[in-house]
């Protein structure tokens, strides 16, 4: 269970990232809040962390929104395709990587039958004193 003090922490450093200053806002004493607001951002990271989730989370349609302003309205037109590629990547369809091709060396049909011949020799145990 927490206490109001340190549900407040947890806030204000989910939206600062400053462990001094979120226990300073938090209601601690200015004096010890360096260290009490170390002791809370371990104590609390798993809180913390949930709770940035969630501000990500939340914070997806805002910028969603901004990307299609862009797409739509931006006077560069370097802009308006990188906010459209962004929109593509994010909704899965993503461009194919580059494939490298190699060279296939050229070698006759007779070359590759007296290799096959080769393997199968090789391949093949011998089986002495067996007759059929």
């Amino acid at each position: 269970m927490r206490t109001d003090k340190q549900q407040a922490f947890i806030e204000h450093y989910v939206h600062t990232g400053n462990a001094t200053k979120s226990a300073i806002m938090a209601g601690y004493s200015e004096k010890g809040a360096e260290v009490r607001g170390h002791n809370l951002k371990k104590q609390f990271a798993g809180e913390i962390a949930e709770e940035t989730r969630k501000g990500i989370v939340d914070a997806v349609p805002g910028a969603l929104a901004q990307l299609k302003e862009l797409a739509y309205k931006a006077e560069s037109e370097s802009v308006r395709f990188q906010a459209v590629k962004d929109i593509l990547d994010r909704a899965g369809l993503k461009p194919v990587d580059r494939i490298e091709q190699t060279t296939i060396e050229q070698v006759s049909t007779e070359e590759l039958n007296k290799e096959l011949e080769a393997l199968m020799i090789e391949s093949t145990p011998e089986v002495i004193g067996i007759t059929h």
